[in-house]
């Protein structure tokens, strides 16, 4: 690259310490669409805020209808979730209002999925004919 370039411009501090870089219009409609995804995913790292929140679906609440509806487990329906990556708890998930877990799916298997609000973590209730089990699973971030 030259070292000057009406294009390509480094940008130094006061020290020659690197700032930045500027890129002229043109220079950039012709390299955009091969440099700024990997662009985008070392801002993503370097700072995770500025990542877009993900589109939020509506809870699946017909899903845990039918699941209550047919409902023959030994045991009456719980309605409280609790995440052990942070810590957060609610003994009624339905009343919480703004939501600290979010139903994600539940199924006439008897797998109810919640995701905490807190920390993204995935709560998993295991609904078995005689007993219920509860798993927590991390946030991982596939971006």
């Amino acid at each position: 690259m030259p070292r000057i370039s009406p294009h390509f411009l480094e940008l130094f501090d006061a020290n020659g310490a690197p700032r930045g870089v500027l890129l002229s219009a043109e220079l950039w409609e012709r390299c955009k669409d091969k440099v700024l995804p990997p662009l985008t995913k070392a801002l993503y790292v370097l700072d995770p805020a500025a990542r877009p929140e993900p589109e939020v679906r509506p809870e699946p609440l017909q899903e845990w209808e039918t699941l209550l509806a047919y409902w023959d487990f030994t045991y009456p329906p719980a309605y409280d979730v609790h995440c052990d990556c942070c810590g957060a708890k609610t003994e009624d998930w339905r009343a919480d209002e703004p939501r600290k877990f979010r139903l994600r799916n539940a199924n006439l298997g008897g797998l109810v999925t919640f995701q905490c609000a807190g920390c993204k973590a995935l709560v998993l209730k295991k609904h078995f004919k005689k007993h219920l089990t509860v798993e927590c699973k991390p946030y991982i971030d596939k971006g």
